[in-house]
């Protein structure tokens, strides 16, 4: 149950305190940025099965892979795109984290 807990609590609640401290002037635009990070989940569907609780995600789903990891630093580089692309980064985060407990 712990791993759960620190895979979406990371998900979930990093990026609430991510766009209050990094992006006051509008949290709430830049919360919903972070959170569409976990729209790269879609990938999963690519898989079979869908969802596997002892797969980590990263390296194995395409947009988890370490040639993406790349893409998202310069997403989070760039003004425009740095709610979002410091969302991709959390996510991947909290997918490392979740294999890292996976053990």
């Amino acid at each position: 149950m712990g791993r759960e807990w620190v895979h979406y609590g990371i998900h979930l609640l990093l990026p609430v305190v991510i766009a209050f401290w990094a992006f006051p002037e509008k949290p709430w635009r830049a919360l919903l940025w972070l959170w569409a990070g976990m729209a790269i989940d879609a990938d999963h569907l690519l898989a079979d099965p869908v969802f596997d609780p002892n797969r980590c995600s990263l390296g194995f789903h395409p947009l988890h892979s370490f040639w993406a990891v790349p893409v998202y630093i310069v997403l989070a580089a760039l003004p425009k795109t740095r709610p979002l692309g410091l969302g991709l980064l959390i996510h991947l985060m909290a997918d490392g984290a979740d294999c890292a407990l996976m053990g």
